[in-house]
């Protein structure tokens, strides 16, 4: 019966690609309609009308009017959504809020999930990604096995409690449509557990036992120490003798390169298809359509009309954003979206690069508020992780966590860079693995490469090895296990560093 089913969503998927193909066809059409759309529909809100919504006539006139916003400008609003307040910034009543958790700052982010934005934006988001993998793998079967997803948890909010917040991954399988419940891992009740580690004990038990799992989504960071403990219990080499027929992980939320040596471990063979997939509280933006790239399809008929502000106007007081016909590949960008859910012109903080226009392609290359420039290095993650990948595959070696911050001039000395590094498998020479590091970064960097031009304006950066276990204890001693939390990569400042150094009582 279920072999049944998965042939008839073969055909399902074949013609729902037409959808996909027309707004790669016709990319800027799609997303005036999606404009309009919003528009539209908010322009009897308080925010709407606040900005006389019903008198704009494009999305050039949008720009214009309605400022670039941020969490703390769009804050008040929405803590009045949470109260129940109807027709805020979205038409009607919110009553899903996912709880963003993007860097280690004690606040919280709570960005609201409308019904438009649960069905049209997360959901659609989900089955586009399903379709995209059945379009690579013939052999697709995520509708005749099941399929693990690492999720978050949902909780009432307090001042009102009708109002229900948690990570986007529980409100996504809190709201899974009917069809797809009976091909999902763990059961509901375990899936939202509060406590991170009875979650991931109990998810640990229940799939070491089903040996018909061939699809696990969730942030490779925990899904590591999950995929280790199913090991543990099952005293088996790798994953594929618990899973003889595992066909895909899908990823998202950090980038995959530190974790790829891992997960190649856990299924060592070239049958086993990583899928990346770009799904932020705030929507759900692209998904790898190619499996033999690593670039990512942006959607753009999913309730979301997107505006990209170039690296030159990051802090400008007044800042102008280009729009999609107007964006040139290999160039930096600030994302701001205009979304189904009342987020109106709304800085993400993520950052992105063009890799197509023709369709629309991106990679995402960091955070606005995840780099280091403290000497004019521009260093993004994307230069880190590629660097770090580079020095591993040369070295044997294997990145669990890492963090870096700069490392100011100190009276005549000179900066550099601080590395905090935990590894799964370390390099023999940990000296000769700093200077490749070092090596490498300025490979993938020229800034950098120039700023350490025989060291006349940065040293060789440094590196502390950490025990192993440091970054996820130091996690649990904030309250971050678990769902979208995770350790950042980079800062232009020394917090996190010293945080974890104080935290490890490492050495200064």
């Amino acid at each position: 019966m279920r072999k049944w089913i998965n042939r008839a969503f073969h055909f399902y998927f074949n013609q729902r690609l037409r959808r996909i193909e027309r707004f790669m066809r016709h990319p800027t059409a799609v997303q005036e309609e999606v404009w309009r759309e919003l528009i539209q529909a908010a322009r009897y809100t308080e925010w709407g009308r606040m900005y006389n919504y019903r008198k704009l006539r494009n999305p050039q006139e949008y720009a214009k009017n309605v400022p670039i916003n941020d969490y703390d400008t769009l804050k008040p609003y929405i803590h009045r959504m949470m109260m129940g307040e109807k027709d805020v910034l979205w038409n009607g009543q919110v009553r899903w809020f996912s709880k963003s958790s993007g860097t280690t700052n004690d606040k919280s982010k709570f960005i609201p999930v409308s019904r438009e934005n649960l069905r049209a934006c997360h959901i659609r988001g989900t089955w586009d990604t399903m379709n995209l993998f059945y379009q690579n793998r013939k052999d697709a079967k995520q509708f005749e096995c099941r399929s693990l997803v690492m999720g978050g948890s949902l909780v009432s909010f307090p001042e009102h409690p009708r109002t229900m917040i948690g990570d986007v991954s529980a409100i996504m399988i809190h709201n899974m449509p009917t069809i797809g419940r009976p091909f999902f891992t763990p059961d509901f009740e375990t899936a939202l557990l509060a406590e991170w580690e009875e979650k991931l004990e109990r998810t640990a038990i229940l799939c070491s036992q089903d040996p018909n799992m061939v699809m696990i989504g969730g942030v490779p960071t925990w899904t590591v120490l999950l995929l280790r403990r199913i090991l543990e219990i099952t005293g088996k080499q790798h994953l594929l003798e618990v899973w003889p027929d595992f066909q895909v992980y899908i990823h998202g939320g950090v980038s995959f390169t530190p974790y790829k040596k891992q997960f190649e471990a856990f299924f060592p063979s070239d049958q086993v298809s990583y899928q990346e997939i770009y799904n932020a509280s705030e929507g759900y933006f692209a998904i790898q359509n190619d499996l033999a790239e690593d670039d990512m399809l942006l959607l753009l008929n999913n309730g979301i009309y997107y505006e990209f502000l170039p690296v030159e106007e990051w802090g400008s007081l007044h800042p102008q954003t280009v729009d999609l016909a107007s964006v040139e590949i290999g160039k930096n960008y600030a994302l701001v979206i205009t979304t189904n859910s009342g987020l109106w012109r709304y800085l993400v903080g993520d950052t992105v690069t063009f890799t197509s226009v023709a369709p629309y392609k991106i990679r995402i290359t960091g955070r606005t508020k995840q780099f280091v420039n403290a000497f004019g290095e521009e260093v993004m993650v994307e230069n880190t992780d590629r660097a770090l990948a580079m020095t591993c595959r040369v070295m044997d070696a294997t990145v669990t966590e890492y963090t870096v911050a700069p490392i100011y001039f100190q009276g005549s000395g000179k900066g550099g860079h601080e590395w905090l590094i935990e590894f799964e498998k370390a390099p023999r020479d940990i000296a000769l693995f700093k200077r490749r590091l070092d090596a490498n970064l300025q490979k993938v960097n020229s800034d950098y490469e120039a700023k350490r031009y025989k060291s006349l304006a940065l040293e060789q950066l440094q590196m502390r090895v950490l025990p192993k276990g440091t970054f996820h204890s130091w996690l649990r001693s904030k309250g971050k296990l678990g769902g979208q939390n995770k350790v950042p990569r980079l800062a232009n400042h020394r917090k996190y560093v010293e945080e974890i150094l104080d935290f490890s009582d490492e050495p200064r």
